[in-house]
């Protein structure tokens, strides 16, 4: 049984210009000590489908249409606030994207670095600390004891991020959500947070969603990866397979979109057009108008995610019936 399931998930945000479905039908589960890379552009679904798990979406004007998360036997979509209120933070932890507005300007970063451990009643005042002191020293903040009584502002904003993901890791989750946790840090602290959280599911088989738009990151750190546009999920397998057998014609533009693979002084890949409306409703494959493999039957054809392969499934009508092959 997968620690983490989540079936047909919709989010929608219900604005004055209509309804913005920006997570439709998304479903995905996680093992145990399993890193799930999620990828695609921005405005994809990646952070609001994390956000709708945890229940942090803004309502009004968000609100969760429907679908099940069942973490560990509980569904945390529509548990009592009670029960996600034991789960999260404490079993469940979230790394945020922008820690300038996640950090509260108003209290030291010992309180805030503490705080998940005093809520859930881990340990006493003076047991968090030494374990605030050993989880900066991990994310690589120098001089920790002193900077335990800082604040927010007199840090920069890699070292904001630091102080972040040394609050996710504290509680030792048996699911961690990591939103972009590495953006705003140099390539060796990268490498120094990717090996910290390595560690911690060699120890404990914690599981991680590690949401990215660097696909070279995602490549070397986790065991499978989904792929979305649009609000939904277009092409989901085990990262080699991903990589070097993508089957989907979203999947191989995204790849080709990286600098590291453009020849030296050549112009620079991008994918042709816009992402679509998602505030309208999508008629046939979500890609269609930016592919270059797309004909007039994808405008109509129903997307959904087939599995063509075991463990590899792929939404693009024409692969998944067999017409196009990749």
């Amino acid at each position: 049984m997968p620690l983490l399931e989540v079936k047909n998930l919709k989010t929608y945000f219900h604005t004055r210009n209509g309804v913005v479905r920006a997570v439709d039908d998304v479903s995905f589960s996680i093992e145990k000590g399993e890193t799930l890379g999620i990828v695609g552009e921005s405005g994809s679904g990646k952070s609001v489908t994390a956000y709708s798990m945890m229940r942090l979406i803004p309502q009004p004007p968000g609100r969760i249409e429907g679908g099940t998360a069942s973490f560990d036997g509980t569904d945390l979509l529509n548990c009592s606030k009670e029960q996600l209120a034991a789960i999260r933070g404490r079993r469940v932890a979230m790394i945020f994207q922008d820690p300038m507005t996640s950090l509260n300007p108003y209290m030291r970063i010992e309180d805030q670095i503490i705080e998940p451990l005093l809520i859930h009643g881990m340990c006493d005042k003076a047991e968090a600390r030494r374990r605030a002191l050993e989880a900066m020293k991990n994310v690589g903040i120098p001089a920790p004891e002193t900077r335990l009584r800082s604040f927010p502002h007199e840090f920069s904003g890699g070292m904001r991020q630091r102080v972040m993901i040394a609050m996710a890791l504290i509680t030792k989750p048996d699911l961690l959500i990591a939103d972009e946790p590495t953006t705003a840090l140099d390539v060796t602290v990268q490498a120094q947070i990717l090996e910290l959280i390595k560690k911690m599911q060699r120890e404990l088989g914690t599981a991680v969603i590690f949401i990215s738009h660097d696909l070279g990151t995602v490549a070397g750190f986790c065991d499978r990866v989904m792929v979305m546009y649009a609000g939904k999920v277009m092409e989901t397998a085990k990262t080699d397979e991903i990589f070097y057998r993508p089957r989907h014609p979203y999947t191989r533009a995204l790849q080709k979109s990286r600098p590291a693979l453009q020849a030296k002084g050549a112009e620079l890949y991008t994918i042709p057009g816009m992402p679509p409306d998602v505030s309208k409703p999508i008629q046939g494959c979500a890609f269609k108008t930016r592919c270059e493999f797309a004909l007039e039957s994808c405008k109509q054809a129903p997307m959904s995610l087939v599995e063509t392969e075991p463990g590899h499934g792929t939404a693009c009508p024409r692969v998944s019936g067999g017409e196009l092959k990749l």
